[in-house]
């Protein structure tokens, strides 16, 4: 009796002033233990080994105050256990969504959702707050503070502030280093944590809300910024809306509402954030009913080239006009390519999106793209969509298959809606929309699946800047947030202290090799070719690869995988399965098992090697053909700044 009230005791005790709680994921792997006293906070571990300690999470609403010492009001367990079909599968065409989830309500309407996974964690605020007369609350600050030891690594995306375009090389400082600066990253970052695990954080299902970006604090570790919503803006050029003054508060949203999910990928192998599925687990689902006219597919484009082809079948005047448009249509549907991209100079002005170029004859290249089964993408400033949003009605009425839409460079909660708006709108007339200039993905393209990439990467426009030993860590965490717009594809290959490339003839940093792959390895569902098709033709088997590899996926392997070092998975289209790997600035060799091949079937592989040439002519490339099965070993050499890329297909008997 004594131990029973003694025990009785102690469960009085946490209600009142605390409540600790174990939220295990379903194998046991990953698990949280959250506290509610006058605050919330968390930790993370996996393998019982503690990742991130002392984490710390609140939401801080005008005229709601949580300054109580006894927050709790319940708690209550649940799961989840569902299929997820993607409309547009970069990864698997299936997805098991499997976790546990622990609901915390707080008093003065607060709730926050944790939620368990084999792959990592998340959570997210849940607010029933009345709010103004519209229903309205002020959020004033969200605070998300992620305690770093000295010794973890950190690898961030740096922005000077919140004009950021994500385009920036990654840099890789200490967290030493960088928590005494105070400098400021996108989303997702990638922490080391030197004891087996490494965490990538970012967030999704962020709609009506600013999205985060993180500083280093002193004190705290890694603590959440966001932008204030804008007061008032300025013009700058024909195509940026900057900020001038900015309101206390972060958003005016509904009270009774969801916020963003703020989620960890715990990775004890570097393969795993290869294969990485939960940001789609935690987004919203499609809120397009009839899906089946989103097509993803590849696309010939003709900015990175300068619109110049050339040689004996070119007996025109290229450039921006018809003529060379034609001859991209042509090219094209030649090779199976289902679109091309009509850049700046489609249009006499980017800001009058319903007048084309005289030089173009836009409406005579619709007519001839349908005879071709080639359909166009028109590019445009986002200040001309917001001021004509009614071109969506009118591009689908000429038959315009989708839009680029460039040059946003804002993260506010305004911009955050714009994007919403456009994606909504573009679905009401049954057009693709490809984001430039734009923030990383954040849960939009998995609600309208219309919205079938993102830029928000350093690709491969910015020519010499782009280079092997950054895009390297692209599939590590750019890529793993969702769709890259990264336009791959060069058929001018140079190692980085020999580059000369420029405009119109454009070159890439990087082995003949290592471009192919990227069309395996990087994930979107728009991919560009974006090279000079005059190009292309003179290099047909490299370009019958390219043209031949897809852009949705049924099953995705990693095989190889080292942060910053090498990427090499293998993916499943059908009965097809085609390899693509890269690496930085240093040669390696390694053996690959073909264990994910079925048992009993034999296959041929259409091989590209890098050649022996190919550390100093970059352009030296071996092709090879063979036949393998899941009993084999492949071994693999890899230039400096190479790659290597096949397909397999399965050999019927």
């Amino acid at each position: 009796m004594i131990k029973r009230a003694i025990l009785i005791g102690i469960i009085i005790l946490n209600t009142l002033f605390a409540f600790a709680s174990k939220l295990s994921s379903p194998n046991g792997i990953v698990r949280l233990e959250i506290r509610v006293t006058d605050r919330v906070e968390y930790d993370i571990y996996k393998n019982n080994t503690l990742v991130m300690a002392n984490c710390g999470l609140g939401l801080d609403i005008k005229g709601v105050d949580l300054k109580n010492k006894d927050l709790l009001k319940s708690v209550r367990l649940s799961h989840i256990d569902r299929q997820i079909n993607p409309v547009v599968a970069l990864k698997f065409a299936q997805i098991h969504d499997k976790c546990n989830v622990l609901t915390v309500q707080l008093k003065n309407g607060y709730a926050i959702e944790f939620r368990a996974y084999d792959e990592g964690a998340a959570y997210r605020i849940i607010t029933n707050i009345k709010g103004d007369l519209k229903g309205k609350i002020k959020v004033i600050n969200e605070k998300v503070t992620l305690p770093l030891k000295e010794e973890y690594e950190l690898h961030l995306q740096p922005a000077k502030d919140f004009t950021s375009n994500y385009e920036t090389n990654y840099i890789h400082p200490a967290a030493k280093t960088w928590k005494q600066t105070a400098q400021m990253s996108t989303l997702p970052v990638l922490i080391d944590t030197k004891n087996g695990v490494k965490v990538l954080f970012s967030e999704t299902d962020v709609m009506d809300y600013p999205c985060m970006f993180v500083k280093g604090d002193s004190d705290k570790g890694m603590v959440s910024a966001f932008s204030g919503v804008a007061l008032e803006e300025k013009k700058q050029g024909d195509r940026f809306m900057r900020i001038t003054k900015a309101a206390d508060y972060i958003a005016e949203t509904d009270g009774k509402r969801t916020f963003p999910w703020r989620y960890f990928i715990l990775a004890s192998q570097d393969k795993e954030l290869l294969e990485a599925t939960l940001p789609i687990k935690l987004a919203q689902r499609s809120a397009i009913k009839n899906t089946e006219w989103i097509k993803p597919g590849k696309v010939s484009w003709e900015w990175w080239n300068a619109a110049a082809p050339y040689g004996p079948d070119v007996n025109f005047k290229s450039g921006f006009n018809l003529e060379t448009y034609k001859y991209y249509i042509d090219f094209a549907s030649k090779n199976g390519v289902p679109y091309i991209i009509m850049d700046e100079g489609w249009a006499e002005s980017v800001d009058d999106p319903y007048t084309p170029n005289k030089k173009v004859d836009l409406h005579a290249l619709i007519k001839y793209g349908k005879q071709k089964n080639v359909d166009i993408i028109l590019w445009l400033t986002w200040l001309s969509v917001e001021q004509n949003m009614g071109l969506f009605k009118t591009f689908s009425q000429w038959g315009i298959k989708g839009v680029k839409i460039d040059f946003m460079d804002r993260n506010d909660q305004w911009m955050v809606n714009y994007y919403e708006r456009v994606a909504q709108e573009a679905a009401r007339y049954n057009m693709l929309v490809d984001f430039h200039g734009s923030f990383t993905p954040r849960g939009l393209e998995q609600k309208y699946p219309n919205v079938i990439s993102y830029e928000g990467v350093r690709g491969l426009e910015q020519m010499e800047g782009c280079q092997p030993d950054n895009s390297i860590f692209l599939p590590f965490i750019r890529n793993v947030v969702g769709p890259m717009d990264f336009t791959p594809g060069a058929m001018i290959n140079m190692q980085p202290e020999v580059y000369g490339g420029k405009r119109p003839n454009s070159a890439a940093v990087g082995t003949r090799t290592y471009q192919l792959a990227l069309f395996v390895l990087f994930e979107s569902g728009v991919q560009m070719l974006c090279d000079n098709p005059s190009l292309y033709y003179k290099e047909q088997e490299c370009t019958d690869f390219i043209a031949g590899v897809p852009v949705t996926w049924d099953e995705t392997k990693a095989l190889q995988a080292e942060l910053g070092q090498v990427a090499l998975v293998a993916k499943r289209k059908g009965r097809t399965w085609y390899i693509g790997g890269i690496t930085n600035g240093t040669s390696r060799k390694f053996n690959v098992k073909m264990d994910f091949l079925d048992k009993g079937k034999s296959y041929q592989m259409v091989a590209f090697e890098d050649g022996i040439n190919a550390p100093r002519q970059a352009m030296d490339y071996r092709k090879v053909i063979s036949q393998t099965d899941r009993e084999q070993e492949m071994v693999i050499n890899m230039s400096r700044n190479g790659g290597f890329a096949a397909v397999l297909t399965e050999i019927d008997r």
